[in-house]
């Protein structure tokens, strides 16, 4: 509303603001990662654009009675709060994405309040995955954590569901407090690195650019990449187009970075060889080819289908096209399929003419007359969830690569997709997702996810204005297109936050 001058609606919403209370009856609990990139985080942002001091009284009275989530072991934050009497519920076993999506909120919150305790939350998490045994991920954070030992519990990794905003938070955490947080800054490329090593493919026939995550066999100790390309991942190519905006990757050394920096010992498994082995690369343009491509095959996952819109997950075909049989396992593996960057590789070598692979322009495949399987064969790929869940990712991406680039395809794309929403997902009482993006007339769940306002159409507003309200290099959006500006530690907070 701020950002669009609503000026009447957001007059109503501050007399809801002052009349909400965070409270709920016994037995029922507040899921803690989704209070905090919401409402937290939306009355942050909300201060942050209007310097109204409702809004900052009512984070900090947020955040401490959210505050029992933090009653593990280690520090890292149980599942769900009940704000009223304090009772906690929760797994030891914690999610990635759902412990490791505060530390903007909380860096912030503190920087506003003062408050050591809030500074802390942040800091606990930080610290412990500096302490983390990632050896068997190469560095990257694995999805799911053990709250006493603060220690992964599986190999299992992701940039889709349980992971995605934790690896978001790495390089936004770095940016807000004004590039300061060299910590946050290693993680994020160590992640970005094994991402780019070994979790992007090439599809056979079209050449489509995708992301998938990988699964570790412990009997064998060998990961496998499953093919699954989730709606959720697309906000990857966004973030790597920021990083390749705002970090000057082809020069580490100018921020004090070096190998010994990404692992010295072996401590992060493959990390090392994997960041040597994009040596032959300036990783400042392969990791704004790896966006562009990735984003073409999130806008592509759309175009393809007859509603225009994208489905929630798929499956990517291998080549070749067949299983092996993993004896250690004692099961049968799909075939690897072909990794991005060997094919980059081979381009590189060969004087690196033309296209990097997997951008080049593709056109959407139609269904027309085909049957399934040879729809299958000509797109790459089978849908696994067919609805389409007015998710942002695609969108996200799409508008920061038309400010990152200023290549009107992305926002013509994006165009594209907002008449979909409009012709297919419009209703006389707002928006609601698609049961099936392949079927027409489109069928209607009852529902319009919170973030389809916060998020979907707050990127789209911004990917088709003229002005730029929220630049890039002076504005964070957390995981919820929640606003925060970039800020700088003074002397006197360093001493208290005890910030080296």
């Amino acid at each position: 509303m701020l950002i669009m001058d609503l000026k009447n609606e957001y007059a109503r919403a501050v007399d809801m603001i002052k009349k909400i209370e965070f409270s709920l009856p016994d037995g029922e609990f507040a899921p803690y990662f989704e209070t905090i990139i919401r409402y937290l985080g939306g009355l942050l942002s909300a201060y942050a654009l209007s310097n109204n001091q409702l809004f900052l009284d009512r984070a900090d009275e947020l955040a401490v009675k959210l505050d029992p989530v933090f009653n593990t072991m280690s520090g890292l934050a149980l599942y769900s709060v009940n704000p009223t009497n304090r009772k906690t519920s929760g797994s030891e076993i914690g999610i990635l994405a759902e412990i490791a999506s505060l530390q903007l909120e909380y860096s912030y919150l503190a920087k506003l309040t003062g408050k050591k305790e809030h500074f802390q939350r942040a800091g606990t998490l930080l610290h412990a995955f500096e302490n983390a045994n990632l050896e068997k991920t190469g560095g990257m954070l694995p999805t799911r954590w053990n709250l006493t030992s603060a220690q992964p519990y599986d190999a299992h990794v992701s940039v889709g569901a349980q992971a995605d905003s934790a690896h978001e938070y790495l390089l936004k955490q770095y940016l807000m407090t004004a590039k300061t947080d060299k910590a946050s800054l290693k993680m994020y490329l160590r992640a970005t690195t094994h991402i780019i090593t070994n979790l992007l493919y090439i599809s056979p026939t079209r050449h489509l650019l995708y992301v998938t995550d990988e699964i570790m066999n412990f009997k064998s100790g060998k990961s496998y990449p499953t093919h699954n390309f989730e709606h959720l991942s697309c906000f990857l190519p966004g973030l790597l187009a920021l990083g390749a905006h705002t970090l000057p990757l082809d020069d580490l050394q100018s921020l004090g970075i070096n190998l010994d920096d990404i692992d010295s010992d072996g401590t992060f498994g493959t990390a090392r060889i994997d960041h040597e082995t994009l040596a032959g690369f300036n990783l400042k343009k392969l990791h704004l080819w790896a966006a562009e491509g990735l984003a073409q095959t999130c806008y592509l996952t759309y175009a393809d289908q007859p509603t225009g819109l994208g489905p929630d997950e798929m499956i990517f075909n291998t080549a070749p096209p067949k299983k092996s049989w993993d004896s250690t396992a004692s099961q049968w593996r799909a075939a690897q399929g072909i990794l991005w960057l060997k094919v980059m590789k081979k381009w590189n070598k060969s004087g690196s003419r033309g296209v990097p692979p997997g951008l080049e322009d593709k056109k959407p495949v139609a269904p027309n007359r085909m049957n399934y399987r040879e729809l299958r064969s000509n797109r790459d790929y089978e849908m696994n969830k067919v609805a389409y869940l007015l998710r942002p990712e695609t969108i996200e991406s799409l508008y920061i690569l038309w400010r990152v680039t200023g290549d009107l395809r992305w926002r013509e794309r994006g165009w594209r997709i907002f008449a979909a929403i409009e012709t297919h997902a419009k209703t006389s009482s707002g928006y609601a997702s698609l049961s099936a993006v392949d079927t027409l007339p489109a069928k209607l769940f009852d529902d319009m996810p919170s973030y389809f306002l916060a998020e979907t159409l707050k990127y789209l507003y911004l990917l088709f204005i003229n002005d730029n309200p929220i630049p890039l290099e002076e504005w964070v959006f957390n995981t919820e297109a929640h606003p925060f500006p970039v800020f700088e530690w003074t002397e006197q907070e360093r001493q208290l936050f005890g910030i080296l």
